[in-house]
């Protein structure tokens, strides 16, 4: 091309500048812009510019406005994506309804020999991802999915990768008792961290040392007040409330859980383990004659625990025998032992989900879904997370 064709090309650019281009704002901090251009370029040899796409009217819009408070209407953000894993979709749907979003779509599937496939069906370049997948049984498969799940988003050029884990297995193996054990936790917090995850939120951890873990930043939820507001709307007398810790570890858990109930009173059942899944009563530390006992646990797996310092919280007059706790793992034979009359009623939250045939008719199921939401609107509006009254429950 020559100078003077250059020159002539330069000034139809100018000229294009001043007034083919239309812009107008849809607010006065959000852009929305509209692009005209009249008609292809043509250099000084009636040829088409090369390496300029042409297109009539197209718009590209801005960002939505983030409603000022909670209250203002949904929580909406182009930026912010929720995926759900197979372990707990109810749950991510509640979560994702909470966000007013819907749930990002996303394949998985397992081949004929049992691996796992993921593929996201819709871009998150740049985007705030949160998968949503507790680990629970089938314990490795959840985990597995999720990992490959944290990869899936990390090669699809996600921004930030948070990992919900209502629910975390192998939280119980986080510290070794006896010689030549694995320390379980660790590795699986080494995984979690190793595929991509940015940040962790997780609700009741089983020891607060698990964050510790983890070298990326860990958030956790206390599901436990969501019991406690169901407990406070049942016509309990607080003077014959008593809070009992199933065993001598759960105790901080507990003496926290009764100083939310006016200060409730604490008993604790003392037991001797045997082995794994296996607990044996001993005896009971503090009064609960006559009283309405109410054990508080972080989860209930096979229910032995629980079952057995039911039966001994009868056996020194206990009026009625309450279970509560957040995780619901239910491993066999936990449904008989929960259902055989020891207890007034078993209430849990749906940070695992309750098979049908789990069900029985004293347990209540509570929704987390709510509180695990705020937290993720939180996290992705870089806001902080300790609000009351779900922020701490005071355990020391």
């Amino acid at each position: 091309m020559t100078s003077s064709a250059f020159l002539h090309t330069a000034a139809q650019l100018v000229s294009l500048r001043h007034k083919s281009f239309v812009i107008s704002r849809a607010s006065p901090c959000l852009p929305a812009v509209s692009c005209r251009l009249v008609g292809p370029l043509q250099s000084s040899n009636n040829g088409v510019l090369p390496g300029i796409s042409l297109f009539s009217e197209k718009i590209l819009p801005g960002p939505l406005t983030l409603p000022g408070t909670r209250d203002a209407g949904p929580k909406y953000d182009t930026r912010l994506r929720i995926f759900s894993g197979t372990a707990n979709p109810s749950l991510s749907q509640e979560i994702a309804s909470y966000l007013g979003l819907q749930l990002g779509k996303i394949n998985i599937k397992r081949f004929a020999d049992g691996e796992i496939y993921v593929q996201l069906q819709e871009s998150v370049r740049g985007c705030d991802v949160f998968l949503v997948q507790p680990t629970c049984p089938p314990a490795n498969e959840n985990l597995m999915e999720l990992l490959v799940m944290i990869d899936a988003c990390r090669r699809a050029s996600a921004k930030n990768i948070t990992a919900v884990i209502p629910y975390f297995g192998y939280a119980r193996a986080d510290r070794k008792t006896q010689g030549r054990e694995s320390i379980a936790a660790k590795l699986v917090a080494n995984l979690i961290t190793e595929a991509g995850a940015n940040r962790v939120i997780a609700c009741d951890l089983h020891s607060g040392q698990s964050m510790g873990y983890f070298d990326i930043p860990v958030d956790q939820v206390y599901g436990q007040p969501v019991i406690l507001d169901y407990l406070a709307s049942k016509t309990i007398c607080s003077n014959d409330l008593v809070v009992v810790s199933p065993d001598v570890g759960g105790v901080a858990r507990a003496r926290a859980f009764a100083k939310k109930l006016s200060d409730a009173p604490l008993a604790i059942v003392d037991k001797r383990r045997h082995g794994h899944n296996v607990a044996e009563v001993m005896n009971l530390i503090g009064d609960v004659k006559g009283k309405v006992a109410v054990m508080v646990d972080d989860m209930i797996d096979t229910a032995g625990t629980i079952a057995k310092g039911a039966a001994l919280l009868h056996q020194e007059g206990a009026r009625e025998v309450y279970a509560c706790s957040t995780h619901a793992v239910f491993s066999p034979p936990a449904t008989e032992r929960l259902s055989s009359g020891l207890f007034q009623e078993v209430i849990v939250t749906n940070t695992i989900p309750v098979l049908e045939q789990q069900n029985f008719p004293q347990l209540t199921v509570l929704s987390v879904a709510n509180l695990l939401g705020e937290t993720i609107w939180r996290v992705h509006d870089d806001c902080s997370v300790g609000y009351a009254p779900y922020s701490s429950l005071d355990i020391d």
